[in-house]
This record gives C-alpha cells, structure tokens and sequence, in this order.
C-alpha cells in the first residue's frame, strides 16, 4: 500500500459495523485514514481490531441514516470529535428484505428507500457541505450501490431492493455534477 496512503485523511463509513461497511472501514484506515463509522448496531469484533493494528484513529456512532435527526446529530458529534476533518466519505448502510414481489409490502419499501436511497443522499449531502464550508482538497463522496442495480435475480427475490440501488447508481453522476461546480 505504500504507492496509496490516506494518511492524514479523515474517512467516515456509514453501515461500517459490519459487512461491506466494515472492510471499506478497514481497507481505509490500512491505507492511513483515521475512520469513523456510523451503524444502527454495535461494530464487530474486527471493528475494534484496526486502531491497533492499522495505528490510525477510529470512532463508532450509533446513528439511524433513515433519520434526519440521527444523521444531522451523528454528523455534529463526528465533527467535534475530529475537529471538522472530512476527506473521504463512503455512504454504504443498506439493507434487503428477501420477499417477493407480490408479497412485498408498502412499509417494506418504505424501509429500504429511506435507508438505501434518503440514508445514503443526505449522508452524501452533509459530507459535501462539510467538504465545500472546509475547502476540502482531493474529497471524495463514494456511493455504494450493487450488481443489483444491473442485474436481478430471481432466487435472491430482490426486486425492491434493485430499484433502490437503481436509484443509488442514477443519482451518482447527476450529484457529481452539482458539487463539480464547488471543486477547484
């Protein structure tokens, strides 16, 4: 890794307690980056791991993406704690309900939209205020989206979670885009 070091960069990883979330966390803070972590639940046990054996800084937030309340709160305790630093963000809770079309509920639906698509924008929202108020240079808002957002397969019965990272891969541009104008 000595040809890619985010040492000195602060990263932050939503849905980092575990799966996806935690290996981004992890191969972050291997490159250097200090890493918070915003989850609904406790990290694993290899969350506690990589301070030590990666020598970075790390920081778990119990923060609800499908909140306005939790995010905006977990976002004002992540920048006191880290003194306003944001390099990286990678906006990845999601979750999957593995219920079939016609069974699938409109609560159901509710869930996943607000966490895999209205968690993930305005966790992306608030990351590229706090980068543009910082003048952050080199940041990167990374959206985590799936296969699934080109593929659906019939046995993993995963068609409203398809659509939300649908979403997740049509917004990506379009919000690239908006913040362009931002970035020197």
């Amino acid at each position: 890794m000595s040809r890619f070091s985010l040492k000195g960069r602060t990263a932050l990883v939503t849905g980092g307690a575990r799966g996806c979330g935690l290996a981004f966390a992890r191969g972050l803070a291997e490159a250097g980056a200090d890493v918070a972590v915003f989850d609904v639940v406790p990290p694993e046990e290899g969350f506690h791991s990589i301070e030590k054996e990666c020598g970075v800084r790390t920081a778990y937030y119990k923060v609800d993406v499908s909140s306005q309340e939790s995010l905006e709160e977990g976002f004002a305790n992540f920048q006191k704690d880290f003194d306003n630093a944001l390099d990286i963000c990678v906006p990845c809770a999601g979750i999957n309900r593995h219920t079939p079309f016609l069974e699938f509920t409109y609560k159901d639906y509710q869930d996943l939209l607000s966490i895999n698509v209205l968690g993930l924008y305005f966790t992306a929202q608030l990351a590229a205020k706090q980068m543009i108020t910082n003048k952050t240079k080199h940041g990167s808002i990374i959206l985590v989206a799936s296969m699934a957002s080109h593929i659906a397969v019939r046995s993993q019965l995963c068609s409203a979670y398809c659509g939300t990272k649908g979403a997740v891969r049509s917004m990506c541009p379009a919000i690239a885009k908006e913040v362009a104008e931002y970035v020197s």
